[in-house]
């Protein structure tokens, strides 16, 4: 299992830095994984081997950092983060700029992935905290098919938007929902409630609760290890 960091030029800008942890010769399968508010690309890095995956699995996981920006919510500290957090709301006062650029970010890193190989239809969008609610709504709105949405301990953002702004290309795409029954720092509630917007669509949902804060169990990594198969068979 290999590790790097790269960072590639593309038309109109950088994409992020990220880390990457290829898990054996040429990637037949890509994971893009976003951290949580504060941490970087290393955060989940360590998790790979934890996952349970076949050894001969040819995966790369990808694990970009954030940009650094002021969060509101931290007294304005600098640090890397997707987007400003006001309050932990589905949609109140939310950085739409942020988000959106963020998103910008996100989709290139997938058509960067698909320019060296991997088809979406072989492409996983995960992550953590607001990782995981920009995992979900890059996910629901890209244009080409990908092979699963992963979001732990995070929620569903704009959910007014979902029905007029969802891709029919991933209207049936595998979703996988996990989140600490205990959190204090993205409500229980709003895993909930994610869970129950998703569930209007056709979407193939799999939730789980785990008795933990804001935090990923080794028994969270497993279900997401067997998810994941499930995903590249």
């Amino acid at each position: 299992m290999e590790s790097s960091k790269s960072a590639h030029a593309m038309e109109g800008g950088e994409l992020l830095e990220c880390v990457e942890v290829n898990m054996a010769g040429n990637p037949e399968y890509s994971v893009i994984w976003m951290h949580g508010l504060g941490a970087d690309g290393h955060d989940f890095e360590p998790i790979v081997p934890f996952l349970g995956l076949p050894s001969g699995k040819s995966v790369r996981f990808v694990f970009p950092h954030a940009l650094r920006r002021p969060i509101t919510i931290n007294g304005g500290m600098v640090m890397r983060a997707w987007y400003d957090i006001v309050q932990i709301s589905t949609s109140r006062g939310q950085d739409k700029a942020g988000i959106r650029h963020s998103a910008d970010k996100i989709r290139a890193l997938i058509d960067h992935e698909i320019a060296r190989g991997i088809p979406a239809s072989r492409i996983v969008l995960a992550g953590f905290s607001q990782g995981g609610a920009m995992a979900l709504h890059v996910g629901l709105r890209y244009p080409q098919t990908l092979a699963g949405i992963m979001v732990l301990s995070g929620y569903l953002l704009f959910p007014e938007r979902l029905q007029s702004e969802h891709s029919k290309a991933n209207a049936a795409t595998p979703v996988f929902i996990g989140h600490g029954t205990q959190d204090p720092m993205v409500p229980f509630s709003l895993g909930q409630a994610t869970v129950t917007a998703l569930q209007g669509g056709q979407w193939p949902l799999e939730w789980h609760d785990y008795p933990v804060p804001h935090s990923v169990s080794q028994e969270e990594l497993a279900d997401v290890g067997q998810w994941l198969q499930a995903c590249f068979s």
